[in-house]
């Protein structure tokens, strides 16, 4: 994965790289490797705007796709929406190589039942659509925020490509650690604007 990975890197385009364009070299076929692209991004702090709404739509909608079974549709203005290359270049060799270590310690067959078809198929499906959904909320300049929904998704990409039910759960693992992290900043600013407007009100 990771070698197919780096040769999609080295064909990028040089003036500008688009969804489309992306599902062009790595292949409409290969949704989980696409993902798995669109979320080594967010691996190393390296700030793109507008890439994690972009990129999390389109995740978005490949879980979507996988879990009813359907050819993926992209809207038009989001697969057309264009990305320096040198940045997502940068950014992407710098996550490559996280990638590389997470895909060396993957084993395949480990509890396996995690990695079967039917309803564990759907929950794993629903579990990358609920990564690419915490992917997109709007804490985009909070640290971790787009951090630890990447990693869920990119050990539940692993997980499924490699038949790895360890790293299946590592993704519903990480899912979680964001749910409750996110429940901590919402909690928090909201106790924050409430002593905010105390203070105001004398």
């Amino acid at each position: 994965m990771g070698e197919k990975l780096r040769l999609v890197i080295g064909r990028l385009p040089p003036e500008g790289v688009t969804l489309g364009g992306i599902l062009e070299l790595v292949g409409k076929d290969s949704l989980l490797l696409v993902t798995g692209f669109l979320t080594l991004v967010f691996m190393v702090p390296v700030s793109i705007p507008g890439v994690s709404t972009v990129f999390g739509t389109a995740i978005l909608l490949i879980g979507i796709s996988r879990l009813f079974g359907r050819n993926l549709w992209l809207p038009k203005s989001f697969e057309s929406r264009s990305v320096a290359t040198d940045k997502l270049r940068v950014a992407l060799n710098r996550a490559l190589v996280w990638f590389h270590r997470l895909e060396r310690v993957s084993r395949p067959h480990r509890l396996e039942w995690l990695t079967t078809d039917g309803l564990m198929g759907v929950l794993n499906n629903c579990a990358l659509i609920s990564g690419a959904i915490l992917l997109m909320a709007p804490f985009g300049l909070v640290p971790f925020s787009n951090t630890l929904p990447a990693l869920s998704l990119l050990f539940l990409v692993i997980g499924l490509l490699q038949r790895d039910g360890v790293y299946i759960l590592l993704g519903y693992l990480a899912n979680l650690a964001t749910m409750v992290y996110f429940t901590v900043l919402i909690a928090g600013g909201g106790v924050a604007i409430h002593e905010t407007l105390q203070r105001l009100n004398g």
